[in-house]
Protein backbone atom coordinates (compact mmCIF):
# COMPACT_ATOMS: atom_id res chain seq x y z
CA UNK A 1 0.00 0.00 0.00
CA UNK A 2 1.35 3.43 -1.00
CA UNK A 3 2.01 5.98 1.74
CA UNK A 4 2.55 9.74 1.55
CA UNK A 5 6.23 9.18 2.29
CA UNK A 6 6.47 7.03 -0.84
CA UNK A 7 5.30 9.97 -2.94
CA UNK A 8 8.38 12.06 -2.11
CA UNK A 9 6.87 14.67 0.20
CA UNK A 10 9.13 16.52 2.66
CA UNK A 11 9.34 15.80 6.37
CA UNK A 12 7.49 18.99 7.50
CA UNK A 13 4.55 18.12 5.24
CA UNK A 14 4.55 14.50 6.40
CA UNK A 15 4.51 15.64 10.01
CA UNK A 16 1.58 17.94 9.31
CA UNK A 17 -0.29 15.04 7.70
CA UNK A 18 0.49 12.84 10.67
CA UNK A 19 -0.98 15.48 13.00
CA UNK A 20 -4.15 15.40 10.89
CA UNK A 21 -4.24 11.61 11.07
CA UNK A 22 -3.66 11.05 7.34
CA UNK A 23 -1.31 8.27 6.25
CA UNK A 24 -2.65 6.81 3.00
CA UNK A 25 -3.19 8.94 -0.13
CA UNK A 26 -6.39 8.81 -2.15
CA UNK A 27 -6.21 7.72 -5.81
CA UNK A 28 -6.05 11.27 -7.16
CA UNK A 29 -3.37 12.22 -4.63
CA UNK A 30 -1.33 9.19 -5.58
CA UNK A 31 -1.48 10.17 -9.25
CA UNK A 32 -1.14 13.93 -8.96
CA UNK A 33 1.48 14.54 -6.24
CA UNK A 34 4.51 13.10 -8.11
CA UNK A 35 3.67 15.08 -11.28
CA UNK A 36 3.27 18.36 -9.36
CA UNK A 37 6.53 17.80 -7.47
CA UNK A 38 8.28 17.57 -10.85
CA UNK A 39 6.88 20.96 -11.87
CA UNK A 40 4.49 19.65 -14.53
CA UNK A 41 1.20 21.29 -15.39
CA UNK A 42 -1.75 19.15 -14.33
CA UNK A 43 -5.32 18.54 -15.48
CA UNK A 44 -7.35 16.75 -12.81
CA UNK A 45 -10.85 15.39 -13.38
CA UNK A 46 -12.26 14.81 -9.92
CA UNK A 47 -15.31 15.58 -7.89
CA UNK A 48 -15.46 17.10 -4.44
CA UNK A 49 -14.60 14.63 -1.71
CA UNK A 50 -11.90 12.79 -3.64
CA UNK A 51 -9.03 14.58 -1.87
CA UNK A 52 -8.10 16.92 -4.72
CA UNK A 53 -7.31 19.86 -2.41
CA UNK A 54 -4.48 17.90 -0.81
CA UNK A 55 -3.51 16.61 -4.27
CA UNK A 56 -2.46 20.10 -5.37
CA UNK A 57 -1.71 21.73 -2.00
CA UNK A 58 0.75 19.20 -0.51
CA UNK A 59 3.25 19.14 -3.39
CA UNK A 60 2.88 22.90 -3.96
CA UNK A 61 3.83 23.61 -0.34
CA UNK A 62 6.95 21.52 -0.82
CA UNK A 63 7.91 23.37 -4.01
CA UNK A 64 7.41 26.78 -2.40
CA UNK A 65 9.37 25.72 0.65
CA UNK A 66 12.32 24.46 -1.38
CA UNK A 67 12.47 27.57 -3.58
CA UNK A 68 12.45 29.77 -0.45
CA UNK A 69 12.04 33.02 -2.39
CA UNK A 70 11.48 36.43 -0.88
CA UNK A 71 7.86 37.59 -1.11
CA UNK A 72 7.54 40.98 -2.85
CA UNK A 73 5.14 43.52 -1.38
CA UNK A 74 1.56 43.25 -2.69
CA UNK A 75 2.27 39.92 -4.30
CA UNK A 76 1.86 36.16 -3.86
CA UNK A 77 3.80 33.08 -4.91
CA UNK A 78 0.88 30.66 -5.27
CA UNK A 79 -2.62 31.71 -6.33
CA UNK A 80 -5.61 29.40 -5.89
CA UNK A 81 -8.88 30.46 -7.56
CA UNK A 82 -12.19 29.07 -6.29
CA UNK A 83 -15.75 29.80 -7.51
CA UNK A 84 -17.38 30.36 -4.11
CA UNK A 85 -16.51 31.97 -0.81
CA UNK A 86 -17.11 28.78 1.14
CA UNK A 87 -14.78 26.70 -1.01
CA UNK A 88 -12.09 29.40 -0.87
CA UNK A 89 -12.23 29.51 2.94
CA UNK A 90 -12.12 25.71 3.08
CA UNK A 91 -9.04 25.55 0.82
CA UNK A 92 -7.27 28.26 2.85
CA UNK A 93 -7.91 26.36 6.08
CA UNK A 94 -6.46 23.20 4.54
CA UNK A 95 -3.39 25.13 3.33
CA UNK A 96 -2.79 26.43 6.85
CA UNK A 97 -3.06 22.91 8.27
CA UNK A 98 -0.77 21.30 5.68
CA UNK A 99 1.75 24.13 5.76
CA UNK A 100 1.75 24.58 9.53
CA UNK A 101 5.35 23.35 9.84
CA UNK A 102 6.63 24.78 6.56
CA UNK A 103 6.63 28.43 7.68
CA UNK A 104 4.46 29.68 4.80
CA UNK A 105 2.00 32.56 4.98
CA UNK A 106 -1.56 31.87 3.81
CA UNK A 107 -4.22 34.49 3.10
CA UNK A 108 -7.80 34.29 1.81
CA UNK A 109 -9.74 37.07 0.06
CA UNK A 110 -13.38 36.67 -0.93
CA UNK A 111 -16.36 38.88 -1.69
CA UNK A 112 -18.65 39.98 1.10
CA UNK A 113 -15.79 41.00 3.40
CA UNK A 114 -13.95 44.25 4.05
CA UNK A 115 -11.86 45.39 1.08
CA UNK A 116 -9.72 47.48 3.44
CA UNK A 117 -8.82 44.43 5.50
CA UNK A 118 -7.96 42.52 2.33
CA UNK A 119 -5.63 45.33 1.25
CA UNK A 120 -3.86 45.13 4.60
CA UNK A 121 -3.50 41.34 4.27
CA UNK A 122 -1.69 41.73 0.96
CA UNK A 123 0.48 44.74 1.72
CA UNK A 124 3.49 42.69 2.84
CA UNK A 125 2.78 39.88 0.40
CA UNK A 126 1.93 36.25 1.06
CA UNK A 127 3.16 32.82 0.00
CA UNK A 128 -0.26 31.31 -0.72
CA UNK A 129 -3.32 33.34 -1.69
CA UNK A 130 -6.76 31.75 -2.05
CA UNK A 131 -9.31 34.00 -3.75
CA UNK A 132 -12.55 34.27 -5.65
CA UNK A 133 -12.06 35.85 -9.10
CA UNK A 134 -14.24 38.92 -8.54
CA UNK A 135 -12.56 40.11 -5.35
CA UNK A 136 -9.12 39.33 -6.79
CA UNK A 137 -9.67 41.61 -9.78
CA UNK A 138 -11.08 44.35 -7.52
CA UNK A 139 -7.82 44.39 -5.55
CA UNK A 140 -5.73 44.27 -8.71
CA UNK A 141 -7.64 47.29 -10.09
CA UNK A 142 -6.97 49.12 -6.80
CA UNK A 143 -3.21 48.41 -7.16
CA UNK A 144 -3.32 46.39 -3.94
CA UNK A 145 -2.02 43.24 -5.67
CA UNK A 146 0.01 42.24 -8.69
CA UNK A 147 0.45 38.78 -10.12
CA UNK A 148 3.95 39.14 -11.52
CA UNK A 149 5.48 36.93 -8.83
CA UNK A 150 3.18 33.91 -9.21
CA UNK A 151 5.01 30.58 -9.40
CA UNK A 152 1.95 28.28 -9.17
CA UNK A 153 -1.58 28.99 -10.41
CA UNK A 154 -4.45 26.68 -9.38
CA UNK A 155 -7.98 26.69 -10.79
CA UNK A 156 -10.31 24.60 -8.63
CA UNK A 157 -13.85 23.68 -9.74
CA UNK A 158 -13.19 25.32 -13.10
CA UNK A 159 -16.47 24.10 -14.60
CA UNK A 160 -18.37 25.85 -11.84
CA UNK A 161 -16.45 29.08 -12.47
CA UNK A 162 -17.60 28.97 -16.07
CA UNK A 163 -21.19 28.36 -14.98
CA UNK A 164 -20.96 31.47 -12.78
CA UNK A 165 -19.76 33.62 -15.67
CA UNK A 166 -16.12 34.03 -14.63
CA UNK A 167 -14.70 33.21 -18.06
CA UNK A 168 -13.61 36.81 -18.80
CA UNK A 169 -12.14 37.21 -15.32
CA UNK A 170 -10.14 34.01 -15.73
CA UNK A 171 -8.74 35.15 -19.05
CA UNK A 172 -7.69 38.48 -17.59
CA UNK A 173 -5.97 36.76 -14.66
CA UNK A 174 -4.15 34.46 -17.09
CA UNK A 175 -2.79 37.48 -18.99
CA UNK A 176 -1.54 39.11 -15.78
CA UNK A 177 0.27 35.99 -14.53
CA UNK A 178 3.79 35.06 -15.70
CA UNK A 179 3.92 32.67 -18.64
CA UNK A 180 6.53 30.45 -17.00
CA UNK A 181 4.23 29.58 -14.09
CA UNK A 182 3.05 26.07 -13.19
CA UNK A 183 -0.71 25.63 -13.72
CA UNK A 184 -2.87 23.06 -11.92
CA UNK A 185 -6.37 22.78 -13.37
CA UNK A 186 -9.20 20.85 -11.67
CA UNK A 187 -12.75 20.26 -12.83
CA UNK A 188 -15.51 17.81 -11.96
CA UNK A 189 -16.63 17.59 -15.57
CA UNK A 190 -14.94 18.10 -18.92
CA UNK A 191 -17.32 19.77 -21.38
CA UNK A 192 -16.05 21.40 -24.54
CA UNK A 193 -15.71 24.86 -22.96
CA UNK A 194 -13.43 23.46 -20.25
CA UNK A 195 -11.21 21.73 -22.82
CA UNK A 196 -10.79 25.04 -24.63
CA UNK A 197 -9.95 26.80 -21.36
CA UNK A 198 -7.39 24.15 -20.46
CA UNK A 199 -5.59 24.61 -23.77
CA UNK A 200 -5.17 28.31 -23.01
CA UNK A 201 -3.97 27.86 -19.43
CA UNK A 202 -1.88 24.69 -19.40
CA UNK A 203 1.26 23.62 -21.21
CA UNK A 204 1.20 19.91 -22.07
CA UNK A 205 -0.49 18.95 -18.80
CA UNK A 206 -0.43 15.55 -17.14
CA UNK A 207 -4.03 14.35 -17.01
CA UNK A 208 -5.32 12.41 -14.01
CA UNK A 209 -8.87 11.17 -13.49
CA UNK A 210 -10.25 9.19 -10.61
CA UNK A 211 -13.99 9.17 -11.30
CA UNK A 212 -15.58 8.62 -14.68
CA UNK A 213 -17.60 11.64 -15.74
CA UNK A 214 -21.16 11.84 -14.40
CA UNK A 215 -21.16 8.60 -12.42
CA UNK A 216 -22.51 8.35 -8.88
CA UNK A 217 -20.91 6.82 -5.82
CA UNK A 218 -21.67 3.18 -5.30
CA UNK A 219 -22.00 3.69 -1.54
CA UNK A 220 -25.00 6.00 -1.94
CA UNK A 221 -28.46 4.42 -1.81
CA UNK A 222 -30.83 6.47 -3.94
CA UNK A 223 -34.57 6.75 -3.35
CA UNK A 224 -37.49 8.58 -4.91
CA UNK A 225 -40.82 10.05 -3.78
CA UNK A 226 -43.37 10.93 -6.44
CA UNK A 227 -45.12 13.87 -4.80
CA UNK A 228 -47.03 16.93 -5.94
CA UNK A 229 -45.22 20.24 -5.79
CA UNK A 230 -47.51 21.69 -3.10
CA UNK A 231 -47.14 18.53 -0.99
CA UNK A 232 -43.36 18.58 -0.73
CA UNK A 233 -43.16 20.71 2.43
CA UNK A 234 -45.57 18.41 4.24
CA UNK A 235 -43.57 15.35 3.27
CA UNK A 236 -40.28 16.96 4.23
CA UNK A 237 -41.62 17.94 7.64
CA UNK A 238 -42.91 14.43 8.32
CA UNK A 239 -39.53 12.92 7.41
CA UNK A 240 -37.52 15.33 9.56
CA UNK A 241 -39.87 14.88 12.53
CA UNK A 242 -39.68 11.09 12.24
CA UNK A 243 -43.38 10.78 11.43
CA UNK A 244 -42.50 8.91 8.25
CA UNK A 245 -39.58 6.51 8.26
CA UNK A 246 -36.98 6.64 5.49
CA UNK A 247 -33.89 4.46 5.10
CA UNK A 248 -30.94 5.36 7.32
CA UNK A 249 -30.60 7.15 10.64
CA UNK A 250 -31.07 10.88 10.12
CA UNK A 251 -28.14 12.88 11.55
CA UNK A 252 -27.26 15.80 9.27
CA UNK A 253 -29.54 16.54 6.31
CA UNK A 254 -28.48 18.64 3.32
CA UNK A 255 -31.47 19.80 1.27
CA UNK A 256 -31.14 21.25 -2.25
CA UNK A 257 -33.40 23.72 -4.01
CA UNK A 258 -32.99 25.28 -7.44
CA UNK A 259 -33.47 28.91 -6.33
CA UNK A 260 -32.52 31.22 -3.49
CA UNK A 261 -36.17 32.08 -2.90
CA UNK A 262 -36.99 28.39 -2.68
CA UNK A 263 -34.28 27.85 -0.07
CA UNK A 264 -35.56 30.71 2.10
CA UNK A 265 -39.13 29.48 1.77
CA UNK A 266 -38.20 25.98 2.98
CA UNK A 267 -36.30 27.41 5.96
CA UNK A 268 -39.25 29.60 6.93
CA UNK A 269 -41.74 26.73 6.78
CA UNK A 270 -39.50 24.35 8.72
CA UNK A 271 -38.91 26.90 11.47
CA UNK A 272 -42.67 27.48 11.71
CA UNK A 273 -42.99 23.74 12.25
CA UNK A 274 -40.38 23.86 15.05
CA UNK A 275 -37.49 22.42 12.99
CA UNK A 276 -34.28 24.53 13.21
CA UNK A 277 -32.77 25.09 9.76
CA UNK A 278 -30.36 27.41 7.96
CA UNK A 279 -29.89 28.33 4.31
CA UNK A 280 -26.84 29.22 2.24
CA UNK A 281 -27.07 30.94 -1.12
CA UNK A 282 -25.74 33.92 -3.01
CA UNK A 283 -27.93 36.50 -1.25
CA UNK A 284 -26.54 35.60 2.17
CA UNK A 285 -23.59 37.59 3.49
CA UNK A 286 -20.30 35.83 4.05
CA UNK A 287 -20.69 35.85 7.88
CA UNK A 288 -24.21 34.43 7.54
CA UNK A 289 -23.05 31.65 5.25
CA UNK A 290 -20.06 30.80 7.41
CA UNK A 291 -22.18 30.73 10.57
CA UNK A 292 -24.69 28.41 8.89
CA UNK A 293 -21.94 26.04 7.80
CA UNK A 294 -20.32 26.05 11.24
CA UNK A 295 -23.63 25.26 12.94
CA UNK A 296 -24.23 22.45 10.45
CA UNK A 297 -20.77 20.95 10.90
CA UNK A 298 -21.17 20.99 14.67
CA UNK A 299 -24.73 19.60 14.38
CA UNK A 300 -26.13 22.57 16.31
CA UNK A 301 -28.53 23.06 13.40
CA UNK A 302 -28.52 19.69 11.59
CA UNK A 303 -30.66 20.81 8.65
CA UNK A 304 -29.08 22.94 5.91
CA UNK A 305 -30.84 24.12 2.75
CA UNK A 306 -28.57 25.11 -0.13
CA UNK A 307 -28.50 26.07 -3.77
CA UNK A 308 -26.08 24.36 -6.15
CA UNK A 309 -23.78 27.37 -6.44
CA UNK A 310 -23.40 27.93 -2.70
CA UNK A 311 -22.76 24.26 -1.91
CA UNK A 312 -20.36 23.55 -4.74
CA UNK A 313 -17.04 22.27 -3.48
CA UNK A 314 -18.00 22.25 0.19
CA UNK A 315 -16.73 19.19 2.02
CA UNK A 316 -18.80 18.53 5.14
CA UNK A 317 -18.26 15.18 6.83
CA UNK A 318 -21.11 13.37 8.51
CA UNK A 319 -23.93 14.21 6.09
CA UNK A 320 -26.26 11.24 6.48
CA UNK A 321 -28.93 12.30 3.96
CA UNK A 322 -29.08 14.48 0.87
CA UNK A 323 -32.62 15.46 -0.14
CA UNK A 324 -33.26 16.86 -3.59
CA UNK A 325 -36.30 18.93 -2.66
CA UNK A 326 -36.31 20.20 -6.25
CA UNK A 327 -34.65 18.16 -8.98
CA UNK A 328 -31.88 19.95 -10.87
CA UNK A 329 -32.48 20.76 -14.53
CA UNK A 330 -28.92 19.65 -15.34
CA UNK A 331 -28.34 15.97 -14.54
CA UNK A 332 -24.67 16.50 -13.66
CA UNK A 333 -25.78 18.71 -10.79
CA UNK A 334 -27.59 15.73 -9.32
CA UNK A 335 -24.26 13.90 -9.19
CA UNK A 336 -22.60 16.82 -7.40
CA UNK A 337 -25.47 17.12 -4.92
CA UNK A 338 -25.62 13.54 -3.76
CA UNK A 339 -21.83 13.42 -3.61
CA UNK A 340 -22.06 15.44 -0.38
CA UNK A 341 -22.89 12.23 1.47
CA UNK A 342 -20.97 8.92 1.65
CA UNK A 343 -17.70 10.69 2.50
CA UNK A 344 -14.63 9.10 4.08
CA UNK A 345 -15.68 5.56 3.20
CA UNK A 346 -19.11 5.82 4.78
CA UNK A 347 -22.42 5.04 3.10
CA UNK A 348 -25.08 7.64 2.46
CA UNK A 349 -28.72 8.14 1.54
CA UNK A 350 -30.00 10.32 -1.32
CA UNK A 351 -33.72 11.07 -1.57
CA UNK A 352 -35.37 12.84 -4.50
CA UNK A 353 -38.75 14.57 -4.48
CA UNK A 354 -40.19 14.49 -8.00
CA UNK A 355 -43.32 16.38 -9.01
CA UNK A 356 -45.23 15.85 -12.24
CA UNK A 357 -43.50 18.76 -13.97
CA UNK A 358 -40.06 17.35 -13.04
CA UNK A 359 -40.43 13.97 -14.73
CA UNK A 360 -38.25 15.09 -17.65
CA UNK A 361 -35.44 15.99 -15.22
CA UNK A 362 -35.78 12.58 -13.57
CA UNK A 363 -35.51 10.86 -16.94
CA UNK A 364 -32.28 12.73 -17.73
CA UNK A 365 -30.83 11.87 -14.31
CA UNK A 366 -31.53 8.18 -14.80
CA UNK A 367 -30.00 8.29 -18.26
CA UNK A 368 -26.80 10.04 -17.17
CA UNK A 369 -26.21 8.19 -13.91
CA UNK A 370 -27.44 4.79 -15.00
CA UNK A 371 -29.06 4.47 -11.59
CA UNK A 372 -32.63 3.33 -10.98
CA UNK A 373 -33.93 5.25 -7.98
CA UNK A 374 -36.02 3.04 -5.70
CA UNK A 375 -39.49 4.49 -5.28
CA UNK A 376 -40.76 4.90 -1.71
CA UNK A 377 -44.46 5.04 -0.74
CA UNK A 378 -46.03 8.17 0.71
CA UNK A 379 -47.26 8.01 4.33
CA UNK A 380 -50.64 6.37 4.97
CA UNK A 381 -52.05 9.56 6.50
CA UNK A 382 -50.33 11.88 4.07
CA UNK A 383 -53.47 13.22 2.42
CA UNK A 384 -54.94 14.14 5.82
CA UNK A 385 -51.78 16.09 6.67
CA UNK A 386 -51.78 17.98 3.38
CA UNK A 387 -55.46 18.83 3.70
CA UNK A 388 -54.92 20.52 7.04
CA UNK A 389 -55.18 17.89 9.73
CA UNK A 390 -51.41 17.70 10.05
CA UNK A 391 -48.87 20.17 11.43
CA UNK A 392 -47.97 21.83 8.15
CA UNK A 393 -51.10 23.99 8.23
CA UNK A 394 -50.82 26.87 10.70
CA UNK A 395 -53.19 26.57 13.64
CA UNK A 396 -56.06 29.04 13.85
CA UNK A 397 -55.40 31.99 16.05
CA UNK A 398 -56.91 31.73 19.52
CA UNK A 399 -57.57 35.10 21.17
CA UNK A 400 -55.45 35.59 24.25
CA UNK A 401 -57.51 35.94 27.44
CA UNK A 402 -56.57 38.53 30.02
CA UNK A 403 -55.76 37.39 33.50
CA UNK A 404 -57.82 39.53 35.95
CA UNK A 405 -59.14 41.76 33.18
CA UNK A 406 -59.50 45.47 33.95
CA UNK A 407 -61.59 48.10 32.23
CA UNK A 408 -59.71 50.14 29.68
CA UNK A 409 -57.92 53.06 31.22
CA UNK A 410 -57.64 51.47 34.67
CA UNK A 411 -54.23 49.79 34.37
CA UNK A 412 -51.84 50.87 37.14
CA UNK A 413 -49.41 53.54 35.96
CA UNK A 414 -47.40 54.42 39.04
CA UNK A 415 -49.09 57.18 40.96
CA UNK A 416 -50.89 58.54 37.92
CA UNK A 417 -54.55 59.37 38.13
CA UNK A 418 -57.10 57.43 36.11
CA UNK A 419 -57.19 58.12 32.40
CA UNK A 420 -59.06 61.32 31.56
CA UNK A 421 -58.35 63.00 34.92
CA UNK A 422 -55.39 65.17 35.82
CA UNK A 423 -53.80 65.74 39.18
CA UNK A 424 -54.85 69.05 40.83
CA UNK A 425 -52.22 71.80 40.75
CA UNK A 426 -52.02 73.60 44.09
CA UNK A 427 -54.85 73.68 46.60
CA UNK A 428 -57.36 75.27 44.29
CA UNK A 429 -56.54 73.62 40.94
CA UNK A 430 -59.11 71.66 39.07
CA UNK A 431 -58.94 69.38 36.07
CA UNK A 432 -58.42 70.96 32.69
CA UNK A 433 -61.71 71.57 31.00
CA UNK A 434 -63.65 71.89 34.31
CA UNK A 435 -65.16 75.34 34.87
CA UNK A 436 -64.26 77.07 38.09
CA UNK A 437 -67.26 78.84 39.54
CA UNK A 438 -66.72 82.31 40.91
CA UNK A 439 -67.13 82.62 44.71
CA UNK A 440 -70.42 84.09 45.84
CA UNK A 441 -70.27 87.75 46.53
CA UNK A 442 -67.12 88.27 44.56
CA UNK A 443 -67.38 90.64 41.65
CA UNK A 444 -65.59 89.67 38.50
CA UNK A 445 -63.07 92.18 37.20
CA UNK A 446 -64.23 94.13 34.23
CA UNK A 447 -62.23 94.66 31.10
CA UNK A 448 -59.27 96.93 31.85
CA UNK A 449 -59.75 96.64 35.61
CA UNK A 450 -56.95 95.09 37.65
CA UNK A 451 -57.68 92.48 40.26
CA UNK A 452 -56.62 93.46 43.80
CA UNK A 453 -53.30 91.99 44.85
CA UNK A 454 -53.26 89.39 47.56
CA UNK A 455 -50.43 88.34 49.80
CA UNK A 456 -49.01 84.94 49.01
CA UNK A 457 -47.28 82.55 51.33
CA UNK A 458 -43.84 81.18 50.80
CA UNK A 459 -43.00 77.55 50.20
CA UNK A 460 -42.06 75.22 47.46
CA UNK A 461 -41.94 76.44 43.93
CA UNK A 462 -45.50 76.83 42.67
CA UNK A 463 -46.94 76.25 39.25
CA UNK A 464 -48.10 78.89 36.81
CA UNK A 465 -51.71 79.95 37.03
CA UNK A 466 -54.47 78.87 34.71
CA UNK A 467 -55.20 80.41 31.33
CA UNK A 468 -56.35 83.96 31.23
CA UNK A 469 -59.83 84.96 30.24
CA UNK A 470 -61.36 87.96 28.59
CA UNK A 471 -61.69 88.44 24.92
CA UNK A 472 -58.97 87.46 22.49
CA UNK A 473 -57.49 90.96 22.32
CA UNK A 474 -56.94 91.38 26.05
CA UNK A 475 -54.77 89.13 28.23
CA UNK A 476 -56.36 87.64 31.33
CA UNK A 477 -55.45 88.75 34.79
CA UNK A 478 -52.23 87.20 36.02
CA UNK A 479 -51.44 85.90 39.47
CA UNK A 480 -48.57 87.43 41.45
CA UNK A 481 -45.76 85.48 42.97
CA UNK A 482 -45.60 84.99 46.73
CA UNK A 483 -42.43 84.48 48.72
CA UNK A 484 -41.29 81.26 47.13
CA UNK A 485 -44.67 80.44 45.71
CA UNK A 486 -45.50 79.90 42.07
CA UNK A 487 -46.01 82.72 39.63
CA UNK A 488 -49.51 83.55 38.52
CA UNK A 489 -50.91 82.55 35.18
CA UNK A 490 -52.12 84.78 32.46
CA UNK A 491 -51.96 85.23 28.77
CA UNK A 492 -54.40 85.00 25.98
CA UNK A 493 -57.44 82.80 26.24
CA UNK A 494 -61.13 82.51 25.68
CA UNK A 495 -61.92 81.35 29.19
CA UNK A 496 -61.92 83.16 32.49
CA UNK A 497 -59.09 85.12 34.07
CA UNK A 498 -56.10 83.11 35.24
CA UNK A 499 -55.96 82.09 38.89
CA UNK A 500 -53.31 83.13 41.32
CA UNK A 501 -50.08 81.24 41.86
CA UNK A 502 -50.11 78.26 44.18
CA UNK A 503 -48.91 79.01 47.67
CA UNK A 504 -46.29 77.09 49.57
CA UNK A 505 -46.21 76.60 53.35
CA UNK A 506 -48.04 79.67 54.77
CA UNK A 507 -46.33 82.31 56.93
CA UNK A 508 -47.18 85.88 57.96
CA UNK A 509 -47.52 88.27 55.11
CA UNK A 510 -45.18 91.24 54.98
CA UNK A 511 -46.65 94.64 55.91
Amino acid sequence: MTTFADLGLSQPVLQALDLKGYSTPTPIQEQAIPAVLKGRDLLGIAQTGTGKTAAFMLPSIDRLREADKQIPFKSCRMLVLAPTRELAVQIADSAKDYGALAGLKVQCIVGGTSVGKDRNKLHRGTDILVATPGRLLDLIDQKALNLAGIEILVLDEADQMLDLGFIHALRKIKELAPKDRQTLFFSATMPKAIKELVSGFCNNPVQVSVTPESTTAERIDQYLFMVQQDEKLSLLEMILKGRHTVPGAIERVLIFTRTKHGADRVVKKLEQAGIPANAIHGNKSQPQRQRALDEFRKARVPVLIATDVAARGIDIPGVSHVINYELPNVPEQYVHRIGRTARAGKSGIAIAFCAEDERAYLKDIRKVTGAELERLPLPDNFRAVVEGEGPTKPAARVPMKRVNPRPLGQRPQGDRKPQGERRPQGDQRRAEGERRPAPQGERRPQQGERKPQQAHGSGGQGRPGGHGGGDRRQPGGGGHPGGNGGGGGGGRGRGRPGGGGGGGRPRAASV
